[in-house]
């Protein structure tokens, strides 16, 4: 009897660009307010424990592993810094307005091309250039990390590794304890 094969980093990111973009799509067919407004922020906190995760574990290995890994690190930067910011206006706007359904699309296409530069050139690429077991143990990492992350959108801060590991677990809990006082659905 063997064991199943263990998920790699590649595979549980993957998996997640899948749950938030259906999350994101389903949000678009509910009328209710109250659940628009739960689907959203669960959406947001995903997508932010997602970005944090990435740029602790992921980013570091792009840099060390890939050819042009700084120029690839520098660039999903850039969209992450967007989709903070797409994330904080859709935080703030009522759900049935116009800024929330404007701030949504530029939500998905900003994150739709995202996912399309990670999982279609730099997936493979990491594939290439790390070692399994080590993709393996990123795994591990990126999961312990969304634990302890922020759940929502904060653009001023850094989005770097050394932030998120430093100060990231206090801003996270901070995230968390607004959470639950508010009653922000969060998964």
């Amino acid at each position: 009897m063997t064991d199943a094969p263990t998920a790699d980093v590649l595979d549980v990111l993957a998996a997640e660009h899948r749950d938030v973009t259906a999350l994101i799509g389903e949000i678009h067919t509910v009328a209710d307010p109250m659940i628009r407004r739960d689907l959203t922020d669960t959406a947001i906190s995903e997508l932010v424990r997602h970005a944090v995760a990435e740029e602790m574990y992921v980013y570091p290995a792009m840099r060390k592993y890939l050819p042009d890994g700084d120029k690839a690190v520098e660039h999903d930067i850039e969209e992450h810094k967007e989709l903070e910011q797409t994330m904080k206006r859709l935080e703030g706007a009522e759900v049935s307005s116009v800024e929330f359904e404007e701030a949504l699309r530029t939500l998905e296409t900003v994150l739709a091309d995202h996912i399309q530069d990670e999982e279609q050139e730099q997936f493979p690429e990491l594939r290439r250039h790390i070692p399994r077991e080590e993709l393996v143990e990123l795994a591990g990492k990126v999961e312990t990390a969304k634990k302890l992350a922020p759940t929502r959108p904060h653009p001023a801060a850094p989005n770097s590794e050394l932030f998120h590991k430093l100060v990231g677990p206090g801003v996270g809990l901070v995230d968390r304890l607004r959470d639950k006082l508010t009653g922000r659905a969060t998964k």
